[in-house]
């Protein structure tokens, strides 16, 4: 991957909709250059899906999830993955092991995976974080 893939690849995070002719004029190349680029890089696993980023007045959690020693942190995070709610699960380094940033009905559905992850018999403990505002980085 080089300069060019990563400017390609920071405008699709910021708006995966963005036209491969306003992505070339942006970075300075053909379309036909963007296009492929983007195929080659879906092709390489780098573009792993592209998804649509939704104002719904939901709930934003991350749920930080401790697992026990001797446990893969990806087998339950894949398990962990495929709950509706879930938008995203990230391994992490530090106190916790998973983190879950979750788009929820209300905080009642918040509850409910947090309950969900506490009765796993891998994990230790959880601890969540309200997500009040964000913005593209």
């Amino acid at each position: 991957m080089d300069d060019l893939d990563r400017q390609i690849l920071n405008i699709l995070r910021r708006d995966a909709r963005t036209p491969y002719t306003e992505i070339a004029s942006r970075v300075g190349t053909s379309e036909g250059t963007v296009r492929n680029r983007v195929d080659r890089l879906t092709n390489e696993g780098v573009i792993e899906r592209f998804t649509v980023t939704t104002q719904t007045g939901n709930v934003k959690a991350m749920i930080e999830i401790s697992v026990e020693m001797n446990v893969n942190t990806s087998e339950v995070g894949d398990r962990m993955a495929e709950w509706e709610e879930v938008d995203f699960v990230w391994q992490v380094s530090g106190e916790e092991d998973i983190v879950l940033v979750v788009d929820c009905v209300d905080t009642r559905a918040v509850n409910e995976l947090i309950t969900q992850a506490r009765e796993m018999d891998e994990v230790k403990r959880t601890k969540t974080r309200l997500i009040l505002d964000e913005r593209l980085g």
